[in-house]
């Protein structure tokens, strides 16, 4: 059941904080932990003074395969399969220029990128300054998720 928890909370819970998405140290600890009492269970099923060894030994051996099987599923899906996905050779690079994009701001209003690059800071506000007629040299845009 641990294995299985470590493997389902990747997704549904340890996913949503950098981290822990970054590299599932969480879930590889849950992963360790479930492994060690693999191998308590499997002793203990082994053990030659069992009243009833044979549902012992293959009740153990079945859920020991289980859950190296999930966890050889979770690394797989986690350092293996993830990296396979194609480089994004259309993105922009460090340092390179985006390219001229037409977005809405918080009050509704469209903008374009050139548009920011070439409008003074502070041109739109009442404390608009000497200092503030120079062009900025860069734009932060921060997007927020909406709802879907």
């Amino acid at each position: 059941m641990l294995s299985l928890f470590a493997f389902l909370s990747y997704p549904l819970l340890f996913v949503r904080a950098a981290v822990t998405r970054d590299f599932p140290w969480a879930n590889l600890l849950l992963f360790l932990i479930a492994m060690a009492l693999m191998v308590w269970g499997l002793r203990r099923a082994f053990a030659p003074d069992r009243a009833h060894p044979l549902p012992s030994k293959i009740g153990g051996g079945v859920l020991a395969t289980l859950s190296l099987i999930v966890l050889a599923f979770f690394i797989f899906t986690v350092f293996v399969w993830a990296r396979l996905m194609p480089a994004s050779h259309g993105a922009p690079q460090v340092g390179q220029q985006a390219p001229d994009l037409t977005l809405t701001d918080t009050n509704g209003k469209t903008v374009t990128l050139a548009e920011l690059l070439s409008s003074p800071v502070g041109a739109n506000t009442a404390a608009a300054t000497d200092r503030s007629a120079i062009p900025p040299k860069g734009v932060l845009l921060i997007f927020y998720r909406g709802y879907w």
